[in-house]
């Protein structure tokens, strides 16, 4: 007779632990209800563009490709963005429940408690618009996700003279300035990990679009406004794509957790690099983020830099694309300290006692408590598990992996850590169901099971001044033990071009370990070798064919460059000389004018970002330097993500801040190293090694053309990076026609 379980919760967790224990267990082996208090699926992740009520802004880009927020048995659409936005991740989410069904789904239900039973069942109470109902189950499945509720210390008010909300609630400037009584021009925000830095990034992206967008504004004086940023300790920034060839001043862009998770890399079997981190770990962690980003930071600013004694603490790290070059354009201003008080306008930080005046408004960036997520178990079930609300990095603990409590065999969970990754939820619920369902358990599980010291490991890391940022285990350390347990393979991954270290890349996604002969027909394994398949698709395309460098060069742009241009005229009616100025790209929400359909317009993505390009200097006639004026153009530079093309137009004469035409798209041109090695096939490791020098000396190709009436315009650039910034750059320009005969040659640098 099938037993019945009740999952709490309906985010990603909750959803592949019922398909789990649905069509992976043996056929009947459980009937299986998901109680949610929300009216939709997915937990933390809006189902569509316009659900803008939850704790997730629905246009949020998540900060791990969809090569690794993904299920093994469900694939993306090859058109879907490497990296999605929150809604289309709640919409993977419905395609995934459809094609798995047979889940007694009960949304608008919240379980306000659970007790646990003599015999090991589970009565469970919940309430909905219907009133209050009680059940019994056989298992209870705890899948509510480690955000419980956002964290608001208790030495900070609620309300404040200016507006004070958690990150979770920023939506854009309007809605958080525009009911201020108290004007200021300054919006702190507090907190210096993922959620601190993306938070100041967005806002600064806001407001940076509010200054230099056409048409109205959105807020009064934005040219006034700029972002303070109070963090505790500096951390890594990544950018959402890195390189795995750090080194080359082409370096190929891939999304950033394809080199991250590249197994190749990593001695076997694999050890857990998290949990604690002795000295030596840190020093060789901060210098492995320090290649990878090709900087110690302090270019952006010495508040960021990542040096001296801090080189020996556990690294930190965050995801954003504009942070970095945000600071150092001055827009973000970064202090040391916490919020500590507040009164008026005037914010005080601590231990530095800072004041930070003219305060327009606060963001706490302060995270998550999970504790929230389990108020419905008893006290005794909680004392059993070790439930900690004083350590919200490490909540309760938990017998591998985070699964189980020796002591309550019908309770298990999925889900419940920070940074969950989905890969490790699929896992955790593939080693519940075979606990439920095999009384006897494998050899493979008994060892597992008989070395595993996650409850004391983690009692252990929360008195540890040395623990890690995400102390739960390392991703690819947990798949291989999960995989160990249960007896799953790894599947191969398709060879690619050797790296330095003359080894294909070997990235790891969860299809990699599949359960292959689960599901209904063949529908399953065709959904892994799809998930299979675009991931080689995507790492060859970085690797070989120039795929997301636009990307690349377009985020790294943001900023103030110092240009020098010459001109050489073969005419007479045209003056030669040299310009010297500055050239501005001014980040801004993505605007219709001059765009076809081709270029963006029709995309569901949205228009995107673009950059208000202002140049301005002053031009010298050569041999004859009396000639000397000032010179300045204007024009709209554009980054089309779903086709991955970067594009540049004119901007209209009388209205320079608005694109006008296309001047002309930019074509980056495969490197000889690229060339040579998908000529010799994927183990040309001599053809790599042969153009390797070329290639470290040659930064990115690029090139376009554009005719204007009859003049011809060729366009060569040169994009030369080290590791994931831009160096410098240059562009040139040979210009032919009835009236014009001249070259252009300008050289960008920071």
């Amino acid at each position: 007779m099938a037993k019945s379980v009740c999952i709490v919760g309906a985010g990603p967790s909750g959803l592949v632990a019922a398909k789990t224990l649905l069509h992976d267990a043996p056929a009947n082996s459980f009937r299986v209800t998901i109680f949610d208090g929300q009216s939709r699926i997915g937990g933390l992740w809006p189902t569509s563009k316009e659900d803008s009520g939850g704790l997730m802004h629905p246009l949020m880009v998540t900060n791990q490709s969809k090569h690794t927020v993904q299920f093994s048995d469900l694939a993306w659409r090859e058109s879907d963005p490497e990296f999605p936005r929150a809604w289309q991740v709640g919409q993977y989410l419905e395609r995934y429940r459809a094609e798995y069904g047979g889940v007694d789904l009960k949304l608008g239900h919240r379980v306000i408690k659970a007790e646990l039973q003599d015999g090991g069942t589970w009565k469970v109470q919940t309430e909905s618009s219907k009133g209050s109902e009680t059940e019994l189950f056989d298992y209870l499945l705890v899948a509510t996700g480690f955000f419980g509720e956002p964290t608001w210390p208790d030495y900070l008010p609620r309300e404040a003279d200016v507006p004070i909300i958690h990150s979770s609630k920023y939506r854009d400037l309007k809605s958080l300035l525009g009911t201020s009584k108290r004007k200021g021009s300054k919006i702190l925000v507090v907190g210096g990990q993922m959620s601190g830095m993306e938070t100041a990034a967005t806002i600064a992206t806001h407001l940076s679009s509010a200054v230099h967008s056409p048409g109205e504004k959105v807020i009064e004086e934005p040219e006034a406004s700029s972002i303070h940023h109070a963090i505790q300790r500096q951390s890594w920034v990544f950018p959402l794509f890195t390189s795995p060839k750090p080194a080359s001043s082409a370096p190929p862009f891939l999304p950033c957790d394809l080199p991250s998770y590249n197994l190749a890399n990593r001695p076997q079997p694999l050890t857990n690099s998290q949990g604690h981190i002795s000295i030596e770990s840190a020093r060789i962690f901060n210098d492995i983020y320090r290649s990878v980003l090709g900087t110690d930071q302090s270019e952006f600013s010495s508040d960021v830099k990542v040096d001296g004694d801090m080189v020996s603490q556990q690294p930190f790290v965050a995801m954003s694309s504009y942070y970095m070059d945000f600071v150092r354009s001055g827009l973000i201003k970064v202090s040391s300290g916490k919020m500590s008080s507040i009164s008026g306008n005037v914010v005080t930080l601590s231990p530095t006692n800072e004041q930070i005046s003219d305060v327009a408004a606060v963001i706490l960036a302060t995270g998550f408590d999970p504790s929230p997520s389990l108020s419905f178990l008893s006290n005794p079930v909680l004392d059993a598990i070790s439930h900690s609300p004083s350590h919200p990095d490490l909540p309760v603990a938990l017998s591998f992996h985070g699964t189980h409590h020796p002591s309550l065999p019908t309770l298990g969970f999925v889900g419940l850590y920070r940074s969950p990754y989905w890969g490790v939820m699929e896992m955790q619920a593939r080693f519940v169901a075979h606990l439920w369902t095999n009384p006897t358990p494998s050899p493979a599980l008994q060892q597992a099971l008989a070395a595993d010291d996650s409850i004391a490991r983690t009692l252990a890391l929360r008195s540890d001044p040395r623990t890690s940022q995400f102390p739960m285990g390392d991703y690819s350390f947990l798949m291989q033990e999960f995989a160990r347990a249960l007896d799953i393979p790894l599947s191969p991954f398709s060879a690619t071009p050797p790296l330095a270290n003359g080894k294909s890349m070997d990235v790891l996604t969860p299809a990699r370990y599949a359960v292959a002969a689960a599901g209904p027909g063949g529908k399953v394994r065709e959904e892994v070798a799809k998930n299979l398949q675009l991931t080689h698709d995507t790492t060859m395309a970085g690797l070989c064919r120039a795929r997301f460098v636009a990307g690349a060069v377009f985020r790294s742009l943001l900023g103030e460059w110092r240009l020098e241009r010459d001109l050489t005229s073969r005419l007479p009616s045209q003056p030669s000389g040299r310009f010297v100025g500055t050239a501005r790209f001014l980040l801004r929400e993505g605007t219709a004018d001059g765009r076809p359909g081709s270029h963006g317009a029709g995309s569901e993505l949205g228009l995107g970002l673009e950059y208000l390009y202002v140049e301005d200097g002053t031009f010298t006639a050569r041999g004859n330097p009396g000639m000397s004026f000032r010179a300045t153009r204007r024009y709209v530079w554009r980054y089309d993500e779903a086709r991955d093309r970067l594009s540049v137009w004119f901007a209209r004469t009388d209205d320079p801040a608005r694109a006008d035409y296309l001047f002309h798209e930019v074509e980056f041109l495969v490197p000889a190293t690229a060339d040579a090695v998908a000529a010799a096939g994927s183990t040309g490791a001599a053809a790599e090694a042969k153009a390797a020098d070329g290639e470290k000396k040659r930064g990115w190709q690029a090139r376009a053309s554009h005719l204007c009436v009859d003049d011809l315009y060729d366009v060569g650039y040169e994009f030369n990076f080290r590791a994931v910034n831009l160096r410098d750059w240059k562009l040139a320009y040979s210009v032919k026609g009835p009236q014009k005969d001249y070259t252009i040659d300008g050289v960008y640098r920071r």
